[in-house]
Parts: C-alpha cells; structure tokens; sequence
C-alpha cells in the first residue's frame, strides 16, 4: 500500500506545506484515502498504522503513541456515509470526546489494522468506533469517538 506521501501526491498543492511535514506515524489506507471516495458513500474504512522508527520496550510508550494515533483518522469517517471528505469544502470537525480501552500488549511500532465505522451521524455530530488490531487478528484497543462534524454553506 502506498504511505502517506505517495498517496496525497495529488493534493500536495491543496494541502501546502502540511504535505511536507514529517510524519511520526505511517498511516496507510486499505480501501484509499477518504479524499479519492468522495462520492462513494461507505460507513468503514481501514488504516494500517506504525510509529516512524523503532520504540523503546516500554509499553506506556507504545500506549501513548496508539493513543495520538487513534485520533488522526477516526473522526473522518463520520463523513463517509454522506460520500464526504475532511477536505469537503465547508467541512468542519472537532472532536468533543475520545474513549480507548487497552485488552492486550502491542507494540506501536509493528503493522497494526485500524478498523473503523461510522456508527451515528444526526444533529451535527458524529459517532465513530474504531478496532485496533496486531498482525496475526487479536484486538489490541477499542476506541470511540464523537465530534463536531458539519458543513458550512
């Protein structure tokens, strides 16, 4: 799957001088990114993820980077269903609150699969579920999200 900068290759210029940032975590999508579907309404997506180098043994380290991780997608897909992007024009979002419970040690900085739904969507605000799991299928992390999810006209 292509990383990050392959992928948004084709909105370098939209995105500006955000595409040229380091990144510390490695997001790749499954099913293409949120921006490529536009128009084709889904209620999931799937990202792999991965810390940008090797961590220390430390599993708090490992939480803490899952934990910022967890964040940078999961929202978006609250704007799935409606065939929407994060970059739709008029798109606002803000997450209001964020849950994470830890079942099983993980290490961050190893290929994991960030399932994610789009659970509820009503009154400008979005619910969405995400499952976090290691390469051979066990389920790492649950999380829930809920945010601001709007479109100004």
């Amino acid at each position: 799957l292509p990383d990050w900068h392959e992928r948004m290759a084709p909105y370098k210029d939209q995105l500006g001088e955000w595409y040229d940032r380091p990144r510390a975590i490695d997001l790749r999508y499954v099913d293409g990114d949120p921006m490529s579907r536009k128009g084709t309404p889904s209620e999931s997506q799937r990202v792999w993820l991965r810390a940008d180098g090797t961590l220390p043994d430390d599993p708090v380290v490992h939480a803490c980077i899952v934990t910022y991780a967890s964040d940078m997608t999961l929202l978006d897909t609250t704007t799935l269903p409606f065939g929407l992007s994060w970059d739709s024009p008029g798109m606002r979002m803000a997450s209001l609150d964020h849950a994470m419970w830890f079942h099983r040690p993980f290490r961050a900085d190893e290929w994991l699969l960030y399932d994610q739904q789009a659970i509820s969507t009503s009154g400008a605000r979005g619910l969405a579920r995400g499952e976090i799991y290691t390469r051979n299928g066990a389920l790492a992390v649950s999380v829930m999200q809920e945010g601001l999810v709007r479109v100004r006209r």
